[in-house]
């Protein structure tokens, strides 16, 4: 007896609603725009850091976005004046991941 089943005789007369659908993975609720995410590589102080901007959507959900790319690189990172700055050289691993996410990407420096 699965749970449908357990529930059914515990409450005779609910009707279940339908259950939504599953989010696609390409569908995070992001704005996608026209023109392309610069994905910028610098050094500061001696250390690498990949640097995302020209984001024109919403700041809450380039802080989501900030917040996804940190979590799948599992690295640190900030979100400061409409851009995400991301520690180490990840440029490769972040254009993938934007691309995967249905934005346009464009790689800016060497």
């Amino acid at each position: 007896m699965d749970l449908q089943d357990q529930l059914k005789q515990l409450f005779p007369d609910h009707e279940p609603e339908d259950t939504p659908e599953e989010k696609s993975s390409k569908d995070d609720g992001l704005w996608l725009q026209d023109e392309p995410i610069l994905c910028k590589y610098e050094k500061r102080k001696g250390k690498p850091i990949t640097i995302i901007e020209g984001y024109t959507g919403a700041d809450s959900d380039f802080k989501k976005l900030a917040k996804d790319l940190k979590q799948q690189l599992s690295v640190g990172g900030s979100f400061k004046n409409d851009q995400i700055i991301i520690q180490g050289d990840f440029r490769d691993k972040i254009m993938a991941i934007l691309k995967a996410k249905g934005f346009n990407v464009k790689r800016v420096g060497g």
